[in-house]
């Protein structure tokens, strides 16, 4: 009995430490990235996701919890403009500042999560004129830490974050064609 609990804790031994060999590997950023064709010019887009206080409008994250507090500061909209959020753990607590704007062809967001885990990671939206249309890429990428090394072992991050991106596309290109 002894001989067999010491072969299953040297198993899980093993299996714990090529998990974690494993997670070594993986990259030491991400990147998640998704672009949507939407008929409507890049000045209207750009001004739909320039002002922080309409995201309501087509945002995913505004709909997963609509309880949570909200609070702007800084500018209404552009560089400097602010946004802060606390809510349920299906959205967590954050913040998120427009730090540099190129009219009207992209807008980068420092984004920082304060729970359920904190992440320093940057948004940006670019805006890319195709004929009557307009390519729209929402993009987001930080540091891969361990802990998210780890994590990317049993979790598609691209597939998680993704979904939400794509419905945000669709939703801003609903909102944008009118």
């Amino acid at each position: 009995m002894l001989k067999t609990i010491v072969i299953v804790l040297v198993l899980l031994v093993v299996a714990v430490a090529a998990v974690l060999a494993y997670a070594a590997t993986k990259p030491a950023t991400f990147q998640v990235q998704r672009t949507a064709s939407i008929k409507a010019p890049p000045e209207k887009i750009f001004a739909l996701i320039n002002d922080l206080r309409g995201w309501g409008a087509w945002s995913p994250y505004e709909k997963k919890d609509p309880a949570m507090k909200r609070a702007y500061h800084g500018q209404e909209s552009g560089k400097g403009a602010v946004y802060e959020w606390d809510g349920d753990k299906n959205v967590g607590k954050g913040r998120m500042e427009i730090t540099d704007v190129s009219a009207p062809s992209k807008i980068v967001i420092k984004l920082d999560f304060f729970r359920p885990f904190e992440a320093h990671n940057t948004a940006s939206f670019t805006m890319e004129p195709k004929g009557e249309a307009t390519d729209v890429t929402w993009a987001m990428d930080g540091p891969n830490l361990f802990v998210g090394k780890v994590m990317s072992i049993f979790i598609d991050m691209d597939k998680m974050i993704g979904k939400d991106f794509d419905e945000g596309l669709s939703n801003l290109k609903r909102l944008a064609e009118r």
